[in-house]
């Protein structure tokens, strides 16, 4: 008897359900309604897995595979069979619920996740572009990141290695800037990553975050070609389990500071210039004791998710 296989797992979920699902309901569906067998696997987003097994089966076969797009935002896959006689019903079922939530509540989502991730251990800052000096419409446009946030060596190195590196000129302090979104489509794609290039490349590294980010392949390889060219990584937060978002595409390191945008950030938002005043306290101290934006607690997550409503 053969093995039971990601594409098994598929079939059987959505024959069991019939009604369309996103790739991570299908893997959800499958656990709950026991519909594994001896499926195993070592993958770490299955949720991708599934989601190249159907696009690959739709390329493939075209108008006669087995399976459909239901819908766009989000993407959620049905088969041909149910989703043929019921498509205006269906539709209506999966219409995206309306935001009730706020850009800015994502934000300390991204605090927490930057400060506990092992590749950013980061302190962040919000950056309000409304306390900006005033200037002629258009001309500060796309000059404000969202978050900034700072990695300090402090925990890294010896007091030892600290001063050498202070003699030498050197520091292994790492600026990052950050530039948040609810969703990511096709629709807005080009517009949301350009800014962050306008607005994040100055740092060590700049990225694009989002909730939401679609999954069809199309719009991943879209994503990979201009991460390739620009250098601005981007991050998928997961507020379900927030130590699970995922560095989709790694940013550009740049050894070097691109100073003459700090300077104009500085002159231009009381916000970016305390951020630089406190990595200097914090950098004469030899460690952190300075306010930045505070830092939920892993285990409150949850419940400040339910009580924004961020879906």
């Amino acid at each position: 008897m053969s093995k039971t296989t990601f594409w098994d797992i598929i079939i059987r979920t959505l024959e069991a359900v019939k009604t369309p699902l996103t790739p991570q309901e299908i893997w959800q569906k499958a656990h709950e309604l026991d519909l594994m067998d001896d499926f195993s696997t070592t993958g770490k987003t299955p949720e991708a897995t599934i989601t190249a097994y159907c696009y690959v089966e739709m390329k493939k076969n075209g108008d006669s595979s087995e399976i459909v797009k239901a819908s766009l935002k989000p993407t959620r896959f049905a088969l041909r069979k149910f989703f043929k006689s019921e498509t205006t019903t269906t539709v209506k079922q999966v219409k995206a619920p309306e935001v009730k939530f706020q850009e800015r509540d994502l934000h300390p989502l991204l605090v927490a996740y930057a400060y506990a991730d092992s590749h950013f251990k980061a302190r962040v800052k919000t950056i309000f572009h409304e306390v900006s000096s005033k200037k002629q419409k258009g001309q500060n446009k796309w000059l404000h990141p969202d978050l900034v946030g700072v990695q300090f060596p402090f925990d890294e190195y010896s007091r030892e290695t600290l001063e050498m590196q202070n003699h030498l000129s050197v520091s292994s302090i790492k600026l990052f800037s950050f530039e948040m979104k609810i969703d990511l489509t096709f629709t807005n794609l080009r517009e949301c990553f350009f800014q962050a290039v306008s607005n994040s490349s100055w740092a060590n590294e700049g990225y694009l975050v989002a909730l939401h980010i679609d999954e069809d392949t199309d719009f991943r390889d879209e994503m990979r070609r201009l991460n390739n060219a620009f250098g601005i990584g981007i991050i998928q937060l997961d507020p379900e389990n927030l130590a699970e978002s995922q560095i989709l595409f790694p940013a550009k390191t740049n050894t070097e500071i691109d100073w003459d945008t700090v300077n104009r950030l500085c002159t231009e938002n009381s916000d970016f210039c305390d951020f630089l005043k406190l990595i200097s306290e914090d950098c004469k101290l030899g460690k952190v004791k300075s306010k930045y934006d505070d830092i939920i607690e892993l285990d409150n997550v949850e419940k400040y998710v339910k009580s924004r409503n961020i879906k």
